[in-house]
């Protein structure tokens, strides 16, 4: 009777009703497995790994653009001038250029900071999918900005590929000139000292004594 008023006996469940398949076993057993898999230990430890690996990222972002910004800033208005003196002589601002390392360290070596550069970036990156650390997030985050954004120089500055003079512009008493990137490593190392101290790892336990 159905068939011949044109009522198809098989076809796509009406709007409103309900498909009897969703309240069937497997129907039940499959939307409680992907609740499951949402709310498990598992997947929410992975939400919070990918959460700290983006947090590392985005300090490393957060530290290169500022870094390569005050850098630029600082070459177009403070090149061929005298330093600029702040806080009563305490800070003063000048272009300066470094072909060593952090605060003006072995200037015939670099190619190999280059290189060590290079190692330390490699490592942090290979280093971020086991962190589950957000302290050691933050802290290979400012050295991997740091140790990027002095890269940069090495490769793009005078002189050439890899030995480029990184451009150096903050000088308080008794203290070579440096820049953020530097900042950025020295706060860094002394992040990772302290939770070395404390024994926090980068799996987030902490070490027996």
């Amino acid at each position: 009777m159905q068939a011949a008023r044109g009522t198809p006996l098989t076809g796509p469940v009406a709007a409103g009703q309900q498909d009897p398949e969703s309240d069937s076993p497997a129907g039940l057993e499959a939307a409680g497995q992907q609740e499951l898999k949402a709310d498990s230990p598992a997947g929410l430890e992975a939400g919070r790994q990918r959460w700290r690996v983006a947090l590392l990222l985005a300090v490393a972002v957060a530290v290169l653009g500022l870094d390569i910004a005050t850098k630029i800033i600082v070459v177009a208005t403070l090149s061929d001038r005298a330093p600029i003196r702040l806080l009563g002589g305490f800070l003063h601002l000048r272009e300066d250029r470094n072909p060593g390392a952090a605060f003006s360290f072995a200037p015939s070596m670099t190619i190999l900071f280059s290189l060590i550069a290079i190692t330390v970036i490699v490592v942090i990156l290979r280093s971020a999918s086991r962190i589950k650390s957000t302290p050691w997030a933050v802290t290979l985050g400012l050295l991997l900005g740091g140790a990027t954004g002095n890269l940069v120089d090495r490769i793009f500055r005078y002189p050439g590929l890899f030995r480029g003079w990184v451009v150096d512009w903050i000088q308080i008493p008794h203290w070579p000139v440096f820049n953020l990137a530097d900042s950025a490593i020295v706060c860094g190392g002394i992040l990772a000292v302290l939770l070395s101290v404390r024994g926090i790892r980068l799996d987030g336990q902490r070490e027996s004594r």
